[in-house]
C-alpha cells in the first residue's frame, strides 16, 4: 500500500481542516517546500497536495507553491482542488504535477475527466459526508452515493478513485473500513483512502484491507494521512517501515 503524506494549502501555508471545516483550520508550517522536502526524505513515494482555496472558489490561488514542491523533490506530487477544466488541469502538469485529482467537476460535468485521462494522468476525488458526495472545497453536499459516483468513471482510464471520508477528516479517530471495503467489491479502479487516520495501527488495518467476496479479494492501494503526521502520531519513516512489515 502506498503512503501518500499530505500537504494541505491554505493561503499558501500547510493546514489541516478538522472534518473539512475552513473554519476550523490549524496551520502546521508555513513553507510547503521545506514540508515536501522533509517527506521526501523520510522516503515517501508520493506527495499527495490540495489546493484549498482553489477548491472552494474554483480559481488557482496556490499555484506557485505547488509548483515549487514539484521542482524541489525527486518523487511524484498529485495535486487535487479546484480542477475544473482542460486547461487547469494542463497547467498544473505543465507544474509537474504527476497527476490531477478532479473532485466537483468530476461529478457534475464527467465528461471532463474522460477528457483529461487522454491527456495526462488523473485520479477521480470522491468526498463523502453521510454517504453522499460533497462538493465545492465540501460546502455543497449532492444527493449522490460514493458507489454511484464511482461507477460512473469504470471505464475512462483514470488512474484511481480518492475516497475521502469527510466526517473522519482531521480527526485522527480511525478510517472508515466497511465504505471501503465496500467500495473495493464494487468497482475495479484502484481506491485511495483518506480520512481519519490516527495510528500506525489505523494505517496497518487499512493494508490488510480487502473487499469481501471470493477469493482474496481486492487490496487498498494507497492512504492518505496528514494530521497524524503533523500531530507526532507517526513520521513518514515510521510509517513505510511498519507497512514493508505488512509486504512480507
Amino acid at each position: 500500500m502506498i503512503l501518500y503524506p499530505a500537504i494541505d494549502l491554505l493561503d499558501g501555508a500547510c493546514v489541516r481542516l478538522f472534518k473539512g471545516d475552513y473554519s476550523q483550520a490549524t496551520t502546521y508550517n508555513s513553507e510547503p517546500v521545506a514540508q515536501a522536502v522533509q517527506f521526501a526524505e523520510e522516503g515517501a513515494e508520493w506527495i499527495h497536495m490540495v489546493d484549498l482555496n482553489a477548491a472552494r472558489s474554483g480559481t488557482a490561488e496556490n499555484g506557485k507553491a505547488i509548483a515549487a514542491v514539484c521542482a524541489a523533490v525527486s518523487v511524484p506530487v498529485q495535486v487535487g482542488g479546484g480542477v475544473r477544466s482542460v486547461a487547469r488541469a494542463a497547467a498544473l502538469a505543465e507544474a509537474g504535477v504527476a497527476r490531477v485529482v478532479i473532485g466537483t467537476a468530476a461529478v457534475e460535468n464527467p465528461d471532463l475527466v474522460a477528457e483529461v485521462a487522454q491527456r495526462q494522468a488523473v485520479a477521480v476525488g470522491l468526498d463523502a459526508r453521510d454517504g453522499m458526495i460533497a462538493t465545492h472545497g465540501w460546502t455543497e453536499t449532492t444527493g449522490i452515493s460514493v458507489a454511484e459516483a464511482a461507477q460512473r468513471f469504470a471505464d475512462v482510464g483514470i488512474h484511481a478513485i480518492v475516497a475521502t471520508d469527510i466526517a473522519r477528516d482531521g480527526t485522527m479517530t480511525g478510517p472508515d473500513t466497511s465504505g471501503l471495503t465496500e467500495l473495493l467489491g464494487q468497482i475495479e479502479v484502484p481506491v485511495i483512502a483518506s480520512g481519519g487516520v490516527g495510528s500506525l495501527d489505523d494505517l496497518l488495518t487499512l493494508a490488510e484491507l480487502r473487499s469481501e467476496g471470493d477469493g482474496a479479494g481486492r487490496r487498498l492501494e494507497g492512504v492518505i494521512t496528514g494530521k497524524a503526521i503533523y500531530e507526532g502520531a507517526f513520521t513518514v519513516g515510521r510509517a513505510l517501515a511498519a507497512l514493508a512489515e505488512v509486504k512480507r
